[in-house]
């Protein structure tokens, strides 16, 4: 296919005309993204603080206090008295409280005798993650307050470190799977409707009166939006960082380079939906259910892909939000790991491909 440099400068020239003339764009590329990324980026939290936790202690016993006092100290926990035993089992009953610690009355002279001590925890199965952090914050207290207080010493001291995300803040993680996604839908709805709002206004029969190609014509409504979706990601890396405090540890060409892969696949994908629909309304929601669900599903940034059915761990294979989100986690969190970006950015190059060529194939139908 030729391709004429006056006349893809022309046309490009139009498109760029049309998105100053068009606040749509504006808003989709510049504002559109800090908002989601606010949404996602506050909104998704793994990390979980001040759980309400109920504590029942029979005993008057110096050992029982200080273990209260330690459950007190902790910053994740919000520890509850009660009337009675049975006033905190109907608070945990109710929801107000997330579990239960009953320490009984022999649970310091059991502990002073060396035998097992008597103390019991309750959480609320209804939310089973919830119930699972309550039980390890009070397992690791527990175990903490052995340690202080002398009663078992472990003869090996395991010391842990996390690598890459040393406080283990969720938001680390979870912020880069969240621009993925952002792009995903900002990079479906730039192009969703190009193609539809000319048919709409009238102005494709005059296009198909040019002696423009069909390569022409596909570039033309791609680079401009390209551009946007450029600024848009150097946007989300900005406020991620200066506002949301996410360390960035990676180099910036590494994400102009996998940043341009993916935008191929999405700006392909909405303007691949904008050819089939005459409709710009109808473009828009399909471009926010194409995008949208399989990025935020099945890309692994929330819902782990190794523990998906086979079937759909299949699908994970097809969709660039995958691919994406694992490059920019491994940017933020680890920097240029080469063997993990080279391998995503093939991944994302193939999808590119295949979205552009699949949409200059549709586009040459429809125009014919």
């Amino acid at each position: 296919m030729s391709i004429n440099r006056r006349r893809l400068l022309a046309l490009c020239r139009k498109e760029s005309l049309q998105i100053v003339r068009d606040p749509s764009s504006i808003l989709v590329a510049f504002i559109m993204p800090v908002l989601l990324l606010v949404v996602m980026g506050y909104a998704i939290n793994l990390d979980v603080d001040q759980l309400r936790l109920g504590v029942w202690r029979a005993d008057s016993g110096a050992p029982a206090v200080r273990l209260e006092q330690a459950l007190r100290g902790s910053t994740a926990l919000e520890v509850r008295g009660g009337a009675s035993k049975e006033a905190l089992l109907e608070r945990l009953a109710h929801g107000e409280i997330r579990g239960l610690l009953v320490i009984d009355a022999d649970f310091s002279r059991a502990l002073g005798q060396g035998s097992a001590a008597p103390i019991v925890l309750l959480t609320d199965g209804a939310e089973p993650n919830t119930a699972n952090f309550v039980s390890n914050y009070v397992q690791g207290i527990w175990q903490g307050w052995l340690a202080q207080e002398g009663v078992a010493a472990a003869p090996v001291a395991v010391v842990t470190r996390a690598w890459f995300n040393p406080a283990l803040v969720s938001r680390n993680f979870l912020v880069p799977g969240s621009i993925a996604v952002v792009m995903t839908i900002i990079g479906a709805l730039l192009t969703s409707l190009v193609v539809a709002r000319e048919w709409e206004r009238g102005t494709m029969e005059a296009l198909l009166a040019t002696p423009i190609t069909k390569a022409e014509l596909l570039l033309s409504k791609i680079l401009p939006y390209y551009g946007l979706g450029i600024i848009a990601m150097f946007i989300c890396l900005l406020f991620s960082v200066l506002v949301m405090g996410v360390p960035w540890r990676g180099s910036l060409l590494a994400l102009f380079l996998l940043s341009s892969l993916f935008l191929g696949s999405a700006l392909g994908l909405g303007l691949f939906l904008s050819t089939l629909m005459r409709s710009q309304f109808n473009a828009a929601q399909a471009a926010l259910t194409a995008a949208f669900l399989p990025a935020m599903m099945l890309s692994g940034f929330v819902f782990e892909i190794a523990s998906m059915p086979p079937l759909l761990r299949a699908i994970t294979h097809l969709i660039p939000a995958r691919y994406f989100a694992s490059a920019l986690q491994t940017l933020y969190q680890a920097g240029n790991v080469l063997s993990i970006l080279l391998v995503n950015g093939l991944f994302l190059l193939l999808l590119a491909a295949f979205w552009l060529i699949l949409t200059a194939r549709t586009l040459r139908r429809t125009l014919e």
